[in-house]
């Protein structure tokens, strides 16, 4: 009995029944005459072996057996739903599905996105920013962008962001560091670090300041946006990618105290399997990635 699974059209006859607490309406919905949905609910009553409706001259009422059972179903029957919306929607390629970095996606593809939208308004961008390295076929992950050295084996691989670190504050730390001010003048100051911690010691270096200034100082962040929400907070100096923060520079609710950049050999590189690309959707989408990562 584990095994026994009803007809598609004694569980549609039952959960439209139980729906409206109507013979006639459900067979209304669902094309058929009153007597072939109450023929189809006692045969399932009789291979379940239960009774789901409680039967009254004007009335039809849901034993607890049947509304246990139309509670399940009911879930059952949306979540086809959904998955039947989801994969008709994603054939005609209305429907893309991206993964990335939740720093990625807050500081640089959501405050593009409006502008692929608009070039793209039958395309529903879905993103799923996440640090989980999530695997394209068993998700249904069209494109993905990572942040590392790039050359995933079996996927493309492609440069998007590459641009240099600098050192960002809230401007009233950028004040107490006055105008045009050495790099040596960090050292009282707290340094933010996220999980490169090794970032603070390359611009030191660069700068010429790695021994008058301790790197392995200030706290850690090994997820999220921590590094940047204590910066945001005034706790420190952050190094932040210069793409990721030039909309606040330009508006003056961060500071970048210090001119000079340093490149890391990490990357945001998009990711994807060489199929991805025959949807048209994704392909839009990548041919996009690249034209904003080169703005």
């Amino acid at each position: 009995m584990s095994d026994y699974l009803p007809s598609l059209s004694a569980l549609r006859a039952f959960e439209a029944a139980a729906r409206h607490l109507s013979m006639t309406l459900a067979a209304k919905e669902l094309n058929v005459t009153p007597g072939a949905v109450s023929l189809q609910i006692r045969d399932l009553e009789a291979a379940l072996g239960v009774q789901l409706f409680e039967r009254k001259p004007r009335a039809l009422a849901l034993t607890v057996e049947g509304a246990d059972y139309f509670t399940t179903l009911r879930a059952a029957f949306r979540l086809v739903r959904e998955a039947t919306a989801a994969i008709t929607a994603r054939s005609r390629g209305a429907i893309l599905n991206v993964t990335c970095t939740a720093g990625f996606a807050t500081y640089w593809l959501v405050p593009r996105l409006g502008r692929f939208e608009v070039l793209h308004p039958d395309i529903d961008v879905r993103i799923s920013a996440s640090h989980r390295v999530l695997d394209f076929q068993r998700d249904g992950i069209d494109l993905a962008i990572r942040h590392g050295l790039g050359g995933y084996e079996g996927l493309v691989s492609e440069r998007l962001v590459d641009d240099e670190l600098v050192p960002v504050c809230i401007p009233k730390l950028a004040a107490e560091l006055g105008d045009h001010p050495s790099p040596a003048a960090l050292a009282p100051f707290t340094l933010i670090h996220d999980v490169y911690r090794h970032d603070w010691q390359l611009w030191l270096e660069a700068a010429g300041a790695a021994t008058a200034v301790d790197a392995s100082r200030g706290p850690i962040f090994m997820h999220g946006n921590g590094a940047y929400d204590a910066m945001k907070a005034g706790l420190g100096i952050a190094l932040m990618r210069r793409s990721f923060v030039e909309g606040e520079l330009k508006e003056g609710t961060m500071a970048a105290p210090f001119p000079l950049g340093v490149a890391s050999r990490l990357a945001f590189h998009l990711v994807y399997p060489g199929a991805s690309l025959e949807r048209p959707a994704a392909a839009a989408f990548r041919r996009w990635l690249l034209s904003e990562s080169k703005a």
